[in-house]
């Protein structure tokens, strides 16, 4: 018999689009048979009879507020999942400066989820089984929410040899992909050109790329960004580690926004969130598109199964 994991799903800034996405994959029939899916957030924001309540959001609160209780909906759900109540976390959209105001000090919720489970190292892996281009493609990010001034004294030797590991052990336990083929898209244009435009390639990427093939990892680089994901779309790699945020994202996003979901790496329980943000210009309307966080749910869920079947690792 297959395994119907429990799910807490939060319904994010309830200012934004996140309940209005949340209430339509929680009336998905397909999603319901394959889980049994927690909603977690306010009072007033939807209506649900397996609510988990963490207050009460009125109509026309502040963003301080807002932001608050989306923060509390994430701690409780993080709660939920360390105490073995759900086998995986759902998150929708906050808006960061307003998370912010509401007390929450973290850059997103990548580094909250860290914070609250102690991980010693996470990952932010953007997945989508499909795109525009046909094939599926997963970057993950090796630096996250961060000035790009602040970039190359971020990016380090030992950050590309944890974050390749962490993709490689994803990878396998979660996707079923042995060996995974990783690529390490470069972080200067044309990787470089030998020297000519910095020395990172040479200086931080070799070594890193010595110590992860000495741990027998199937990877590639540097590759320069401008080719490296047009390879990985056309097969060749099963995941792009990018060196910071959006050179990552926008090739990433470019090709299947709608169909493309954030999974956080590392954490004792899988967490998983739809690709866009809060659209607060749009929220309440009736436009939002929930393509992203259906696929985000149904992610979750396909990587609760497999995290609750226990696996013999070598």
């Amino acid at each position: 018999m297959e395994i119907r994991p429990r799910v807490a799903i939060t319904l994010g800034d309830p200012r934004g689009i996140g309940p209005e996405v949340c209430t339509a994959v929680l009336g998905d029939d397909a999603l319901q048979r394959e889980a049994e899916l927690l909603p977690v957030g306010p009072v007033g924001v939807i209506d649900h009879p397996r609510l988990v309540a963490i207050g009460r959001w009125e109509a026309g609160g502040t963003p301080a507020e807002a932001g608050r209780l989306a923060g509390e909906a994430v701690k409780s759900a993080v709660e939920m999942a360390l105490r073995g109540e759900v086998a995986a976390v759902v998150t929708a959209p906050i808006e960061k400066s307003a998370f912010h105001a509401g007390g929450w000090r973290y850059p997103g919720h990548t580094e909250m989820l860290q914070a609250l489970t102690g991980a010693a190292q996470v990952g932010m892996l953007m997945s989508a089984d499909r795109t525009a281009a046909g094939n599926g493609l997963r970057v993950l990010l090796a630096t996250t929410h961060h000035a790009l001034r602040d970039v190359p004294r971020l990016l380090t030797t030992e950050l590309l040899v944890q974050q390749a590991r962490l993709a490689a052990d994803a990878l396998q336990a979660w996707w079923e992909i042995d060996p995974p083929r990783l690529a390490l898209c470069a972080l200067n244009p044309h990787a470089s050109d030998g020297g000519l435009f910095g020395d990172e390639e040479e200086r931080i990427y070799g070594p890193a790329l010595e110590r992860l093939r000495a741990e027998k990892i199937d990877v590639a680089g540097p590759i320069p960004a401008d080719t490296v994901f047009t390879r990985a779309l056309r097969g060749e790699f099963d995941v792009v580690v990018a060196p910071y945020h959006d050179v990552g994202m926008a090739a990433f996003k470019t090709v299947s926004f709608g169909s493309g979901v954030n999974v956080t790496l590392g954490l004792p329980f899988p967490r998983t969130s739809p690709d866009h943000g809060t659209a607060l210009d749009i929220a309440g309307r009736g436009l939002a598109d929930p393509s992203s966080m259906r696929e985000a749910t149904r992610l979750a869920v396909q990587l609760a199964r497999r995290s609750m079947v226990p696996r013999s690792r070598v």
